[in-house]
């Protein structure tokens, strides 16, 4: 979807960057860019904030977290 729309989704250190600029996730999690070894076993990785830590974990892109948004960015 992120790729129709013209955006590319964070990967994990651009989503730890994003978090040094301000809170964000901390009643949600974005789903983020997962390494292609991830993603051909079903695996897709997301991110939040809470306690105030960054916390990055995975889950399967079919799992009932199938609708959480993403974090994404767009060359303008």
């Amino acid at each position: 979807m992120a790729a129709a729309i013209g955006i590319e989704l964070l990967t994990e250190e651009q989503y730890r960057d994003l978090q040094q600029l301000g809170n964000f996730d901390m009643k949600t999690s974005s789903w983020l860019k997962t390494p292609p070894a991830i993603r051909e076993h079903g695996g897709a990785i997301f991110g939040d904030r809470r306690y105030d830590h960054v916390f990055l974990y995975h889950n399967g892109a079919d799992s009932y977290y199938a609708a959480r948004g993403f974090r994404g960015w767009l060359r303008v």
